[in-house]
């Protein structure tokens, strides 16, 4: 036992691994409007929340020990360039100033994916048939910037 102790890269190769609240990140959807809390049903014990709700979620998760949440929006309005992605007003920039408002400490992951703001669902920009990829790139760093205006900690994927 104890020649796995012998250097730091062995005791870090055999070292228990540990999982607890402070590891996890919590996924959750927002959506406009006040007081909603509705279910996805393709996800059981999975809703969709107003920022209001969003922020009362916030504080039970953390009263459990869970510090991080990556934000999901849902838009109200989709358009072909998924401008509400890059909006500063959009839901996850709205919701990103409020979280941090009530919660500084919570790690706050913004999602800059573009699929559930276009009107087609497609993650880039549709031009003439096939995905404009300059300027797919091009609106994904936009919305990084403005999550990351807005005060997220992170984006993703």
């Amino acid at each position: 036992m104890r020649r796995m102790r012998r250097t730091k890269a062995l005791r870090d190769l055999v070292r228990e691994a540990e999982l607890s609240p402070q590891h996890l990140v919590q996924p959750l959807f927002v959506v406009a409007g006040e007081g909603v809390r509705e279910q996805v049903p393709s996800m059981p014990g999975v809703e969709r929340l107003s920022i209001t709700e969003l922020v009362a979620e916030a504080t039970e998760l953390q009263t459990v020990g869970i510090e991080a949440v990556i934000l999901f929006g849902i838009p109200s309005e989709k358009d072909e360039a998924g401008s509400g992605a890059y909006d500063p007003e959009g839901v996850v920039q709205l919701a990103t100033r409020a979280l941090k408002e009530a919660h500084p400490d919570l790690v706050v992951i913004a999602d800059v994916c573009l699929c559930e703001y276009t009107s087609h669902g497609h993650c880039g920009i549709v031009r003439e048939g096939d995905v404009d990829n300059d300027l797919t790139v091009e609106l994904l760093a936009k919305t990084a910037i403005s999550h990351a205006a807005a005060g997220a900690d992170a984006v993703a994927p």
